[in-house]
């Protein structure tokens, strides 16, 4: 069989994709805020929505009613991302309307997922974070197959039902052929604090759930993050979680995003 060709994308340097089994853990929320807090640390960041057919990136950021800019750069027609807090942003989002859905079979969405890394200018970047849709679909084995993933974060919340799915869209990136590393495991909705009782934690979607799938894929935890109101109300107003009062969740990304930076791929 031929092998695939890859995307070239010289002057990026790590492309991590974040996946889960299902929607609904989290996994937008997890890669906006992982993004920035890469672009916080002085790395050269990007993010790419490639849930092509539920885009929500453009709403977290505060974007949604911005369209790329099409440049020529060395006598090729290419987007400029958007940026913001640092993070230079694309996605399917910026070119359908806000209640548009796209009606397209698997070919048109592995066709239009390449033209997102192949038609943008990236200029030198760090990392790009993949956004990716839940499951295993066209989209994810695209971008698998055609870009050259330093690694894999699974994101999923403690209850039994997201870790199946989980297991399921961990098992794609382990497959022969495919062989992406999974850098770690990331539980949304570990617990919940009241704001009058901050030492007080309740388990509401179980307990244990991140850290027995990272063991089972032999990755670290990278992190848990609580159930937070503050989080949910960023994401839906286009607020960084950083600027929020409540610094559970930025004390979070921040181990999080210094473990990523010890791995090995990053030497």
């Amino acid at each position: 069989m031929k092998p695939i060709e890859k995307i070239e994308l010289p002057d990026v340097k790590h492309i991590l994709a974040v996946a889960s089994g299902k929607g609904g853990v989290g996994k937008s929320t997890v890669s906006s805020n992982l993004a920035i807090a890469l672009a916080r640390n002085g790395y050269k960041t990007a993010l790419v929505d490639a849930d092509i057919y539920g885009p929500s990136i453009p709403r977290m950021f505060g974007i949604e009613d911005q369209k790329p800019e099409i440049l020529e750069f060395s006598g090729v027609q290419l987007m400029k991302p958007i940026e913001k807090f640092g993070v230079k942003v694309i996605s399917m989002g910026f070119f359908a309307g806000r209640n548009q859905g796209l009606i397209w079979r698997g070919p048109l969405v592995a066709n239009a997922t390449q033209q997102l890394f192949q038609n943008t200018h990236w200029e030198e970047t760090d990392f790009i974070i993949v956004d990716l849709p839940p499951g295993t679909g066209d989209v994810q084995l695209t971008v698998i197959q055609k870009l050259t993933i330093s690694g894999a974060i699974m994101v999923t919340t403690p209850q039994e039902i997201a870790l199946n799915d989980a297991r399921k869209a961990a098992s794609m990136f382990n497959n022969p052929g495919l062989d992406v590393p999974i850098l770690g495991v990331i539980e949304n909705m570990s617990w919940f604090t009241p704001v009058p009782h901050p030492n007080e934690k309740y388990y509401l979607f179980g307990k244990g759930g991140g850290e027995k799938l990272a063991t089972e894929l032999e990755s670290p935890l990278l992190g848990q993050i609580p159930l937070i109101a503050e989080l949910g109300e960023a994401a839906e107003n286009g607020l960084s979680v950083f600027s929020q009062k409540n610094k559970t969740p930025v004390k979070v990304f921040e181990n999080i995003t210094e473990s990523l930076c010890q791995m090995e791929f990053m030497q």
